[in-house]
């Protein structure tokens, strides 16, 4: 089973669009995720109507149309992995203890919110991943997103997609 994790997409404000890479990557996955900060509801749309499965949440710059439509906090049992995705975490300082204790019962947390890419593991086994931003790349040298994949029940691969500068 292959992934696709994005967070922060800020459309229209950091771009117009979602980058062609990752469109092009949407054929090729069973399961998109994005953690939030999608800003419009097209991306939404796109996302709902271009992927095989969907798993989203809202982030502190979504509003209520987008907040009507997805959670705040999403889990989705895949291959029989227990995924979580939520927008923000808090601090790094003390993330995979604080996210560990509040999420015992999953196995990979997809989070977002400060456009930095992040991939660690918890002391219990619970892996953090943040697939940074695809189109606001902050103090980031790349924008970037995040692929990954299941196999055997187990997360294999996770591959951090850096993406050309915008023109």
């Amino acid at each position: 089973m292959r992934l696709l994790l994005m967070s922060d997409t800020h459309l229209p404000r950091r771009a117009k669009q979602l980058p062609a890479p990752l469109l092009d990557e949407l054929p090729r996955v069973d399961v998109v995720f994005h953690a939030g900060d999608w800003v419009d509801t097209a991306t939404l749309d796109l996302l709902e109507d271009r992927s095989r499965q969907l798993v989203g949440v809202h982030g502190n710059n979504d509003g209520p149309a987008l907040r009507a439509r997805l959670p705040e906090i999403a889990r989705v049992e895949l291959e029989g992995l227990r995924f979580g995705v939520i927008h923000e975490t808090g601090p790094a300082r003390g993330r995979e203890e604080r996210c560990a204790a509040r999420f015992p019962d999953l196995d990979v947390l997809v989070f977002g919110h400060s456009h930095i890419p992040w991939d660690t593991t918890a002391a219990t086994g619970l892996r953090l991943l943040n697939p940074g931003s695809p189109t606001d790349r902050r103090r980031q040298p790349h924008c970037t997103y995040m692929t990954a994949t299941i196999t055997g029940g187990r997360l294999g691969e996770v591959e951090l997609h850096r993406l050309p500068p915008r023109r």
